[in-house]
């Protein structure tokens, strides 16, 4: 059983960084759909009161666009701009979201193993909060026709994308790449998103 402690740290350790969206709402319809939009425009509160990360990128959209960076697609359309993942791929997706888009190489495939593992061990830690029965999608390509591909492998670099970011050009900020996770459980619905930006 993940606690609080334990999940909250592990979302600061690898993902507490001013481009990267980490929220999770509850799940109040048969269509998750709506529920992962609820949580993109910041209409609903952690469940548990636990750790929620994008407090800088959404200051720079204030009022004007309640759900910016994100322009997603409407509810009913969602499903067709998402891929299934397994779970082991899921936490890759969230292992390579510790990198930046630009600047780095591919830091999580270089460092030495125990580095890597322990970053897939927090990946692990954010995912155990929606449990075993938990449902995993993706806006990344590489799961069009494979629910297990390696992201850690391809890095972010290698990884394209349905886009959900708007076009809005807001407070300086250009907005270029995009790599998203969505859980899915029968109470919760968790948003994981890393954000190409400059």
């Amino acid at each position: 059983m993940v606690t609080e402690a334990d999940w909250n740290a592990a979302a600061l350790r690898l993902l507490d960084d001013p481009y990267v969206f980490v929220a999770t709402g509850p799940r109040r319809h048969e269509d998750w759909a709506h529920d992962v939009h609820a949580v993109l425009y910041r209409a609903v509160p952690d469940p548990r009161g636990w750790i929620r990360l994008d407090a800088e990128i959404s200051d720079i959209g204030g009022h004007a666009l309640p759900a910016y960076p994100f322009d997603p697609p409407a509810a009913a359309e969602m499903p067709g701009r998402l891929y299934r993942l397994e779970a082991e791929a899921a936490a890759g997706a969230l292992a390579v979201m510790t990198e930046e888009w630009q600047a780095e190489p591919a830091p999580v495939r270089s460092r030495s193993r125990e580095g890597r593992e322990a970053v897939l061990a927090d990946a692990r830690t954010l995912l155990g909060r929606y449990g075993p029965g938990a449902r995993y999608w993706t806006n990344a390509t590489a799961a069009a026709s494979d629910p297990a591909p390696d992201f850690v492998g391809a890095c972010l670099e290698g990884t394209r994308s349905h886009s959900f970011l708007t076009s809005a050009y807001l407070g300086g900020l250009d907005l270029f790449d995009d790599l998203g996770l969505i859980a899915v459980s029968d109470d919760e619905v968790g948003v994981f998103w890393s954000i190409g930006a400059y």
